[in-house]
């Protein structure tokens, strides 16, 4: 049982070999880049109803801070970081992201179609 119980939770941490991609293979998964506080892509559009899982890569020199208040999303990333966040299902819309050290440049819009 308790091995049952470990494998579990190394697969569900994502470190038991495999875990990661069968976590990523049941959700659709977007990558955004972030290069000094700009999104690339700054428009994504992701399926509604669905829950999908969004690959931050930070490329700019400085921290990246991913953030949605109504979502209740924070994510912080250093300098050439790389992270992911599960969005949860969502209704069909707009929804935007801002990266809170770079305010004025960093925004990203999910489209929820």
């Amino acid at each position: 049982m308790r091995r049952l119980l470990a494998l579990l939770v190394l697969a569900w941490s994502g470190t038991l070999p495999g875990g990661n991609a069968v976590a990523a293979g049941e959700l659709p998964a977007f990558e955004v880049v972030v290069d000094d506080g700009v999104f690339k892509p700054a428009r994504i559009e992701v399926p509604a109803g669905r829950r999908v899982k969004l690959v931050l890569i930070n490329k700019g020199p400085g921290p990246l801070e991913f953030e949605n208040d109504e979502m209740r999303i924070e994510k912080v990333l250093s300098a050439g970081a790389r992270s992911f966040v599960v969005l949860p299902k969502l209704k069909p819309g707009e929804y935007d992201f801002v990266d809170e050290f770079n305010p004025i440049t960093g925004e990203l819009k999910v489209i929820a179609k």
